[in-house]
């Protein structure tokens, strides 16, 4: 695929400015990280995802380590989203039991006596494809009934995913935003339970919960990593709950040790480079068909919870096009030397084709530099995601001849 690279960057002035009333972490720490595992660990098909190291492709970019964080089989799905979502399930179905999370049992006979105390619930969600897919999977684990709506223009191989998990998907004829307003509709509407990953004023405790979810994840790859702590830390953002959870979590264990954190989106649907730049203190919109083959980043405002967090810590941003993102694909697919093969679909990739990009192409040079980056650096990725579309992915990622 021939097209043009552009990677656009700003430096976030807030980051490390240690200016008083900056927003709060603490719901993000290692306790609270703790007791997400816990009940992670309590599926009976918990493992934790590989952390990859790509030392032959770190050696060929000048840097000391890559390492990259493989979610293309969590639990048997395709990508991370399920940490979040099956955590907040269960602690929506917890509170209207009167219990902890703790309390829970997910085998065949607890489950049978949820169902008998609270009835089917209905849970419904707007995504790009791996929410959706997730919320179905944790629906199905715990006995209840998903409703997905997905935006306009998804593949049909993302709305089959879900499907076969027993969810209902629909197809709505709006971008990613405006499905989530409907979903939102639909639950006012029928007395469903929202449990949406991003958040508004007086919707935030189930995005919480999703949030506090992806710790899993976090946690997991900082024991992996051990006493060799990462200099970089690059997380790419859609509505920024993944991000921000990070965020957060890095600043809960490291203080103001904290690795370097680098923000990436799509270039089309780059609400957080956008709404950084304007320093106004407030999200910004970005309008139209946030048109991307990165789905799951394809958001157009930054969710109320991840924003302050983002705004106040995150060093770097950038916005990237779809070309940095296949880059990352083939290069995480046909790996250099003896690295093992990641397969990332392409929200999953563009922060491997990013550090590629500015470490290779000599017009990016100069922004490696200004990042810091150098043959002390250990980078730290997230491949959040494998091949959700796999007809794409396999289009994507061979090379041409």
């Amino acid at each position: 695929m021939n097209q043009a690279t552009t990677i656009d960057y700003i430096v976030n002035p807030r980051a490390r400015d240690g200016r008083p009333g900056k927003a709060d972490t603490a719901n993000f720490g290692a306790d609270i990280a703790a007791s997400v595992q816990n009940f992670h660990r309590s599926f009976e098909d918990y493992k934790p995802s590989p952390l990859v190291s790509l030392t032959d492709l770190a050696h060929s970019l000048g840097a000391a380590a890559i390492s990259v964080k493989d979610e293309s089989n969590r639990l048997g799905l395709d990508a991370f989203k399920v940490l979040g979502a099956s955590h907040a399930m269960a602690k929506f179905l917890a509170h209207k039991l009167d219990t902890s999370l703790d309390q829970l049992s997910f085998d065949a006979v607890s489950l049978a006596t949820l169902k008998t105390k609270l009835g089917e619930c209905t849970f419904v969600t707007a995504t790009d494809g791996n929410h959706g897919r997730a919320v179905a999977w944790a629906a199905r684990q715990l006995g209840q009934r998903a409703v997905v709506y997905l935006p306009s223009g998804s593949a049909a191989a993302r709305v089959t995913a879900i499907r076969s998990l027993g969810a209902e998907a629909c197809v709505t004829d709006v971008n990613y935003d405006d499905s989530v307003r409907h979903a939102a509709a639909m639950a006012e509407q029928h007395d469903w339970i929202l449990l949406q990953d991003t958040a508004w004023p007086g919707y935030e405790q189930i995005p919480l919960w999703i949030m506090q979810g992806y710790l899993t994840m976090y946690a997991e790859a900082l024991e992996q990593l051990g006493a060799d702590q990462p200099t970089h830390v690059f997380i790419q953002a859609g509505v920024g709950s993944l991000a921000s959870a990070l965020q957060a979590y890095l600043r809960e264990c490291y203080g103001d040790d904290c690795p370097l954190v680098v923000v990436v989106e799509p270039t089309n649907a780059a609400c957080f480079y956008h709404s950084v730049k304007a320093a106004s203190g407030t999200p910004e919109t970005v309008p139209g068909e946030l048109k991307t083959i990165m789905a799951g980043l394809a958001a157009g405002r930054p969710s109320d919870l991840a924003w302050p967090i983002i705004r106040d810590y995150s060093d770097y941003f950038f916005s990237c096009s779809d070309s940095v993102a296949i880059r990352g694909m083939r290069i995480l697919a046909h790996p250099v030397g003896n690295d093992r093969a990641v397969v990332s679909g392409e929200a999953g990739a563009v922060t491997t084709g990013l550090v590629v990009c500015l470490c290779e192409d000599t017009q990016y040079r100069d922004i490696a530099n200004g990042i810091g980056i150098s043959p002390k650096s250990k980078i730290l990725l997230f491949s959040t995601e494998g091949a959700t579309d796999p007809d794409s992915y396999q289009r994507l990622v061979t090379r041409a001849s």
